[in-house]
């Protein structure tokens, strides 16, 4: 599945080698619906608990935390690339984390602040692109890519300059969908020509990448070997769940060495 938001495209900073300015200009299209639970963007919907499960248990983790109270990310700096309208940034504020939203499409953001400003939510939302954060020297304890890499051209540099915005000791997780015949026949064909959940033409299956090739972005860029959980879909619950199957949807969480 796509968060779309995600996806690349030449927002308002300009002209990227890891934006595709197709993928920002059809998702901001959409931009209106980003908080409908059942427009174009319910399978984002769906994913929300799953991802933000693994999401917040990763992170505690990481950073020797218990996981009680209300706000258990309170005092992480959270960087949400790809943010669309706010559908993880949100969530992630609540729990307590200093979220950053970052969109290259300026009509997500605005759709985002839009809907945050009235659930009190205070989330710094920015139209642009992680090269410009890295261009202003910004880190974070967290750098969250979810649904992001399979819109990119250029997934190693996409990777590289994500993984710079990360601090010394810090996470990077990023979701993303597998590249096989199962993934080409679920993700696309059934997911956007048979069911229709997602508009058609929202995946490039050669950008699909699989968990090793991830892994060895996120090495490459100075990020631990991650670890990898699956992502499937229940049918008779309707529901997303974290599983061992990777072969078509799942995350991947790898820290950065401490200073």
């Amino acid at each position: 599945m796509t968060s779309a938001a995600q996806a690349p495209g030449a927002g308002p900073a300009g002209p990227s080698p890891t934006l595709d300015p197709g993928e920002v200009g059809r998702f901001e299209r959409m931009a209106a619906e980003w908080w409908d639970p059942k427009g174009k963007f319910r399978p984002l919907h769906q994913l929300g608990p799953a991802r933000l499960t693994f999401i917040r248990d990763v992170a505690l983790e990481h950073f020797g935390r218990g996981g009680g109270g209300l706000k258990p990310l309170a005092g992480l700096e959270l960087l949400d690339i790809g943010c669309g309208g706010g559908l993880v940034s949100e969530p992630l504020a609540r729990m307590g984390a200093a979220v950053t939203g970052l969109d290259p499409g300026a009509e997500n953001i605005a759709a985002a602040r839009a809907h945050a400003g009235p659930q009190g939510l205070s989330i710094d939302y920015r139209a642009g692109t992680a090269e410009e954060l890295a261009a202003e020297g910004r880190h974070y304890d967290v750098v969250l890519c979810l649904e992001v890499v399979e819109h990119v051209p250029d997934q190693a540099a996409f990777i590289r300059t994500s993984a710079s915005l990360v601090r010394p000791g810090g996470l990077m997780i990023a979701s993303t969908i597998n590249r096989n015949l199962k993934s080409y026949a679920l993700a696309i064909v059934a997911a956007e020509y048979v069911l229709g959940w997602l508009p058609r033409g929202t995946h490039q299956w050669e950008r699909f990448v699989t968990p090793d090739e991830l892994a060895g972005y996120m090495t490459s860029a100075g990020l631990s070997t991650p670890r990898v959980t699956g992502l499937t879909y229940d049918l008779l619950a309707d529901a997303w769940r974290l599983s061992s199957d990777t072969d078509v949807n799942y995350l991947a969480a790898a820290g950065k060495a401490g200073a």
